[in-house]
């Protein structure tokens, strides 16, 4: 088995796309991790009662963050995605991001996508299409769900899929 944190990621920059591969589907409480080492997916801790993944979540391959692992990415679907799944994704933006755990501070962005194949979300091709509700419940549900476990999540930033683009490409 090949490891999926070490494919290409395919970025295009210019058509703002790239591939992820899906860890914990929306509205899971569990929160998957890929374990390149096993090549499966590891069960790595529960959310609590009334809490759960407001959208997919994974990783882009091929890419690191500041924290040591594939960038994490938050993909908008017209059903939840299985574990593992590879998929190609339009970039819409990021949320940049501080995570302090343990008294040590690192960067840790969310890309925030849709499925290429979507035909709920087609028409999304930026932030602003999703609505400022809609970026501040995915704010929240970090800063929650982080504070829950005693670590600090603190958003610095919000950029378009340009800037998404770019972080993947370094």
């Amino acid at each position: 088995m090949s490891d999926l944190s070490h494919l290409d990621p395919r970025l295009d920059a210019k058509a703002l796309t790239c591939r992820a591969v899906i860890e914990t589907p929306k509205g899971r409480r569990g929160k998957l991790a890929y374990d390149p080492q096993s090549g499966v997916f590891e069960l790595k801790r529960m959310l609590p009662d009334g809490m759960s993944f407001p959208l997919d979540f994974g990783f882009v391959p091929g890419t690191r963050g500041q924290d040591g692992d594939p960038l994490d990415i938050l993909v908008l679907g017209d059903e939840p995605s299985a574990v593992g799944t590879l998929l190609t994704v339009r970039l819409i933006g990021v949320i940049e991001a501080e995570q302090t755990e343990d008294g040590q501070t690192v960067r840790n962005d969310r890309i925030l996508a849709v499925a290429a194949v979507s035909h709920l979300f087609a028409e999304v091709t930026s932030l602003a299409d999703l609505g400022a509700d809609v970026l501040r419940n995915l704010t929240a549900f970090w800063e929650n769900c982080d504070a829950l476990r005693g670590v600090g999540f603190k958003v610095l930033a919000v950029r378009d899929g340009t800037a998404a683009a770019q972080m993947i490409g370094r």
